[in-house]
């Protein structure tokens, strides 16, 4: 009994150092993911410039302008809709859309989720027979977004600070204890 727990402890610790060696030896510089994140920040077009801003601040470096080699930020949001009379099947559509919205088969009709479709317009040059057309979103109450972003926290944190400190000073609002309640 006492032989095989010297034997595994011998095996952890020979492991042990085989890892930490590893760690110093194979050590990597920077974050390469991030570094390459960094250099496709303004790649996409149907995020626009609140998207970028909203990446480059998650990530803490400087927003950049819009990419304009990919296209333009359209004004309206846009999806793709594929017109199944005249689609071929040939999934040239499925294999370039980044987001796995089209679905189908080899030979058979293809389709579109709306839901996930996020209007880059990657499908539509590889499509062989032009079936694929971006059409605007139709603003519903289900699907309809607050233009803005929402306040930052911090200042509602103020804001309920603030609110806080006064209700403090003001006697109307001051809590009532269960005793003086009682009394009344």
């Amino acid at each position: 009994m006492l032989s095989a727990l010297l034997v595994v402890g011998g095996l952890a610790l020979v492991f042990g150092l085989m890892l930490g060696f590893a760690a110093i030896y194979y050590k990597v510089e920077g974050d390469p993911i991030a570094d390459q994140v960094d250099k496709f920040i303004n790649q996409c077009p149907p995020g626009g410039e609140e998207t970028i801003k909203a990446i480059a601040d998650l990530l803490g470096v400087e927003p950049k302008p819009l990419n304009e080699e990919h296209g333009e930020a359209p004004a309206l949001p846009l999806v793709a809709r594929i017109d199944e009379q005249t689609c071929i099947g040939c999934t040239l559509c499925i294999q370039a859309c980044p987001v796995d919205c089209i679905v189908g088969a080899a030979k058979h009709m293809h389709t579109v989720i709306t839901a996930e479709c996020t209007g880059c317009k990657l499908c539509l040059p590889p499509c062989p027979v032009d079936c694929i057309e971006m059409i605007p979103i139709r603003v519903e109450p289900g699907n309809w977004k607050w233009p803005y972003p929402p306040a930052k926290p911090v200042i509602a944190a103020a804001a309920n600070d603030n609110n806080a400190a006064s209700a403090k000073h003001d006697p109307e609002h001051e809590p009532v204890k269960p005793q003086e309640a009682a009394e009344s």
